[in-house]
């Protein structure tokens, strides 16, 4: 399957944001004075969860617009259990070896919703610029 342009670039936003907001999850353990190797490798493990899954997501959805609207239907639903049965696995590895900081794994987690959030919020911000300038 060729990954079209807009699942790369969104993939792209979503890691350099993951990646961005890691640094910051790692200056504030080195801050509170609880950093060690486990939450580098916890944030690693995490963060290319979250891309991955995202990533997944994007070709599932790829996928799926190309398909009638109950077929489409029957291809994210079987996407969203998928990749919440591979998530859970990934991230109970994650929390259960002792090489891996638990909340350094399960934050990042959440990093790909807040880049979503902020990119619908830069894009209603625009809208709304673009509204006021005409």
């Amino acid at each position: 399957m060729k990954v079209e342009k807009v699942v790369a670039k969104e993939t792209t936003y979503v890691a350099v944001l993951t990646l961005l907001l890691s640094v910051l999850m790692q200056a504030v353990f080195l801050f509170m004075h609880k950093w060690d190797y486990t939450v580098l490798l916890g944030n690693l493990w995490g963060g290319a969860i979250s891309v991955l899954n995202f990533f997944c997501m994007g070709l599932f959805v790829q996928k799926a617009v190309l398909k009638e609207p109950e077929e489409a239907k029957k291809i994210i639903k079987l996407s969203q259990t998928l990749r919440t049965f591979i998530l859970f696995v990934l991230v109970a590895v994650g929390v259960l070896l002792p090489c891996f900081s638990a909340i350094a794994v399960i934050l990042p987690l959440f990093f790909s919703r807040i880049g979503i959030f902020v990119k619908a919020f830069q894009l209603k911000a625009k809208e709304a610029a673009h509204r006021n300038e005409t």
